[in-house]
């Protein structure tokens, strides 16, 4: 059975240009492009997607993508949205993040190479979802994460919401959790910005992403002019 992929996007240049570049990349899925909201949505009722890439306004319908993120959750919760859209990533990618899109770029800011990138580590990511849920809840551990950074995160059975960079940093430190992580090493997992104020931005974000549900959080520990240390216990 194939692999099926829906691209979601009222504009036919654009919607070929994406279809065109996951076929480059990944040719053995089957892509399904659909440029309304009432086709995608007949599409999402009778469909089981691999994975959904959409573009918040469809036609004259500003917040089209909202709801089908929506009927999305809805209908096959898990299924990863990747959202790509004009409108201002600074506004936008908090509201997506919060209604359960996986991650969001913000059209003319990115290219081939980060879009492909972004698109396969989603991919990756929500193919090993089910076996590294199951083996996380063997564990006791108060943080479960995918072993391959997948987006969502619980912590003390509350789910933790945060873009692909900061849960690949999040990783990073959970995985060698008790020891300093040096900057130069975080580098090697922030897509672009690699420098300190970088990074320490994307820790911010964690860190305010787990106080929205434990105000008393305080499991990474800032180790001056090194990087940062998880201190929580396993």
């Amino acid at each position: 059975m194939s692999t099926r992929i829906a691209v979601i996007e009222d504009d036919r240049p654009t919607s070929n240009q994406l279809a065109g570049w996951i076929r480059a990349a990944r040719p053995e899925l089957q892509i399904d492009q659909w440029f309304d909201r009432d086709a995608a949505e007949a599409a999402l009722a009778r469909e089981s997607y691999a994975m959904v890439v959409l573009d918040i306004e469809l036609g004259r319908e500003r917040h089209a993508g909202v709801a089908l993120i929506n009927a999305i959750n809805k209908l096959h919760q898990g299924t990863p949205v990747l959202v790509v859209s004009a409108m201002p990533a600074a506004i936008y990618r908090g509201i997506m993040k919060a209604l359960d899109a996986w991650d969001y770029l913000q059209k003319t800011s990115f290219g081939e190479a980060e879009f492909i990138e972004t698109f396969l580590d989603i991919l990756r990511a929500a193919k090993a979802r089910q076996p590294a849920a199951a083996a996380a809840d063997e564990t006791n551990d108060e943080l479960l994460l995918d072993p391959l950074w997948q987006r969502s995160a619980i912590w003390r059975g509350q789910r933790i919401n945060l873009p692909l960079t900061a849960q690949r940093i999040l990783a990073t430190l959970h995985q060698r959790r008790g020891q300093v992580v040096s900057y130069e090493e975080l580098f090697e997992v922030v897509k672009s910005g690699r420098n300190r104020d970088n990074v320490r931005k994307h820790v911010s974000t964690i860190r305010d992403a787990f106080r929205d549900v434990d105000s008393a959080f305080d499991a990474i520990e800032n180790v001056p002019m090194r990087g940062f240390r998880w201190t929580a216990p396993s």
